[in-house]
């Protein structure tokens, strides 16, 4: 172990500064530009704080996970949890802890298959995790990579900005890797509506990428476009203009919309957020399924998510955007 590496304080999972070496991350939402960030487009994603992912390592006979997934060998771990197994691994090969026997307890909030990042940020705490037990530190970068290889094997071909935004304390910019911090102009609420139903970003991605074979104008017109509004949006949310930022995620969503990768309970739901006020809606992550994120008008989210909730979904959360400028 390289003496540079070791002894900050060892995270703690939410069992206290006392447990056992931990990480943690949290979900995240895409605010505009989804599946044009696959073609390199910008995109603009959100920390959402409320929902949160642990990981924690003790000594055991033998590898063993616990989670709500599965309890058992980890050699028995159903395909479900590949994505954390292969976190798991390729953090201890980094970490040098890959002859270590150990229990890996996984606990997450973050509901699975809606665009929230659930898998990303269950790969962030793991490697938190194996780096804590190692007595180590990641940089960002070694960090993110390990993140990427468990996104790999939950969704094929990432585009990257999951590992970015789970471990975000901002919104940001993001394009072909890189992501640049968005100043924030005014505090600006959000809520997530939870359609009930969930989303493969796998498919979603699949079906846009078939769409562009068969019709590459539509989707190469459809990418430029979200481009624009993308940083149009960044400027939005730096200039305090939330009329202009929602009208921007509104015309996101009806493009999306054109893609294929809206749904009814989608749509259904950003109507709902139009009528109760919000400058705007549209879906946030891969699509056919999962959530809509909604701005607020009001840090007083209350008479939003009663509306989203009585359109139809199933939980609402919030996250909000402290102002930065």
């Amino acid at each position: 172990m390289n003496p540079a590496e070791t002894a900050l304080p060892l995270s703690a999972p939410a069992g206290g500064p006392d447990g056992p070496p931990g990480g943690r991350a949290h979900a995240k939402a895409i605010l505009l530009g989804e599946h044009a960030v696959v073609y390199g487009a910008p995109a603009i994603a959100v920390p959402v704080r409320s929902l949160e992912a642990t990981a924690a390592l003790v000594p055991s006979t033998g590898s063993k996970i616990r989670s709500a997934l599965y309890t058992g060998p980890a050699a028995d771990a159903p395909p479900s949890l590949a994505p954390v197994l292969a976190a798991w691994h390729a953090a201890a090969e980094r970490c040098g802890t890959a002859g270590w026997a150990s229990t890996l307890t996984v606990r997450s909030d973050i509901p699975g298959g809606r665009g929230l990042g659930s898998s990303a940020a269950v790969a962030a705490a793991v490697a938190s995790a194996v780096a804590a037990q190692a007595r180590i530190v990641l940089s960002d970068e070694e960090r993110h990579a390990l993140i990427q290889r468990a996104e790999t094997v939950a969704h094929g071909r990432p585009s990257g900005i999951d590992a970015r935004a789970v471990v975000a304390t901002s919104p940001f910019r993001f394009q072909r890797g890189a992501a640049d911090p968005i100043d924030v102009g005014a505090p600006l609420a959000f809520v997530i509506a939870d359609t009930g139903t969930a989303g493969s970003t796998a498919d979603a991605v699949a079906s846009v990428r078939a769409l562009r074979d068969s019709h590459p104008r539509t989707v190469d017109t459809a990418v430029e476009r979200m481009a624009e509004l993308a940083d149009e949006a960044a400027i939005a949310i730096a200039e305090a203009d939330p009329d202009a930022l929602g009208a921007r995620m509104s015309a996101a969503h009806e493009i999306l919309a054109l893609l294929g990768v809206s749904s009814p309970g989608l749509d259904s739901l950003t109507r709902a957020a139009h009528a109760a006020g919000s400058p705007g809606a549209k879906l946030t992550g891969g699509g056919r399924g999962g959530c809509v994120i909604a701005l607020s008008l009001s840090p007083d989210t209350a008479g939003l998510e009663r509306a989203l909730r009585s359109a139809g979904a199933v939980r609402t959360w919030t996250t909000t955007l402290a102002a930065t400028a």
